[in-house]
């Protein structure tokens, strides 16, 4: 209780700077995002007394103790931050609880920024109502950007809350739940101002490693939670190739429009190409192919958003796994800890 109060009298703190230095509307967002997140940390309760409900179903139990296993590894054997995060629960009722809006340059992969207090230039801005989100969304179109809307899993209050387990991510296997819980935690032991492809790319490196050695540790390395989760990550790894590879194509045709190019031409030769990025992906040898296959029928081509959210997630992974190895000798708690210490120093990072 201590805790949480002291967590709510800085971000008390940070809306009366946000007072001091940016106009009301930056207030105003604040305040929602606030009573937002209160609202989801006063109605989380703790796993041990879901746990210890006899009505609740013993599934959702297995995976809560589950949880609690991923996180004292996260902490003991990764070394993340030990704190709180994931020792509540919160019902979302198969509802989503945030709605995150991105931008891009229709031909340019440059994304949309928001800049807040201390954590600096984001490329997305969330909300806990959707209206707000669409709204924003349609101030972010009008500015000239392609956009989009899409509701995350988790996300991380960087320690100023206690992070809850939401109910939908029960929904997840083994290894899916402890690559998003690794992933959030990492991102409460470190994140850089500014720096969102770092924070992103770097948690999805520590999170997807992470959670395949704790696998590995629960399991054994033969168990077929630890090959269904190899699995995935090869199919990761073949489509993240793939559309690194393809991302560029798509950034040499816009840099090679020049002022003569109509915007109907423009439009024609990029809907060409991601048709085309998109029709490849079935040429993919992947274990899952219907995981990453785009339904034409279903669903209108991606625009530059999702690339970008791509981008966002996965384009440092080589480098990060080329360092991790050849540096840290595939020492993954030595990695996290000297990454960690180099950023609080604002040392040079190896990358």
């Amino acid at each position: 209780m201590a805790n949480k109060i002291i967590n709510f009298l800085k971000f008390l703190l940070f809306l009366v700077l946000l007072i001091a230095v940016w106009n009301y509307k930056l207030v105003l967002y604040g305040v929602q995002q606030l009573n937002g997140q209160l609202k989801i940390v006063c109605k989380s309760v703790p796993v041990a007394e879901v746990i210890n409900d006899p009505d609740v179903k013993p599934e959702t139990k297995e995976k809560l103790v589950l949880i609690e296993e991923i996180r004292r590894f996260a902490m003991d054997s990764l070394g993340l931050t030990n704190s709180d995060n994931y020792t509540t629960f919160y019902d979302q009722k198969e509802k989503p609880l945030m709605w995150v809006v991105t931008g891009c340059k229709p031909y340019s992969l440059e994304a949309k920024k928001w800049k807040f207090p201390f954590v600096g230039e984001v490329s997305y801005k969330g909300f806990f109502k959707e209206h707000r989100a669409k709204k924003e969304e349609l101030l972010v179109k009008q500015q000239g950007y392609e956009t989009d809307i899409y509701s995350p899993s988790a996300w991380s209050t960087l320690g100023y809350f206690t992070d809850p387990i939401l109910s939908n991510i029960l929904k997840r296997g083994s290894g899916r739940i402890a690559e998003l819980i690794i992933h959030e935690l990492t991102h409460a032991t470190i994140y850089l101002e500014s720096s969102v492809d770092f924070n992103e790319n770097f948690a999805t490196f520590i999170g997807e490693l992470g959670a395949l050695k704790f696998l590995e540790f629960k399991y054994g390395i033969e168990s077929q939670e630890v090959i269904k989760y190899q699995n995935f990550l090869e199919d990761e790894e073949l489509y993240s190739s793939y559309m690194m590879v393809s991302s560029k194509k798509l950034d040499s045709l816009y840099k090679s429009f020049t002022p003569s190019y109509s915007v109907k031409a423009k439009a024609t030769l990029k809907y060409k190409l991601i048709a085309e990025i998109m029709l490849g992906i079935d040429k993919l040898n992947l274990h899952s192919p219907q995981r990453y296959r785009h339904d034409f029928k279903k669903s209108p081509l991606p625009n530059n958003t999702d690339f970008m959210a791509f981008l966002r997630y996965r384009k440092e992974q080589e480098k990060f796994k080329i360092v991790f190895e050849d540096i840290y000798h595939s020492n993954l708690k030595a990695f996290i800890a000297d990454i960690v210490v180099k950023s609080k120093n604002e040392e040079t990072l190896p990358f």
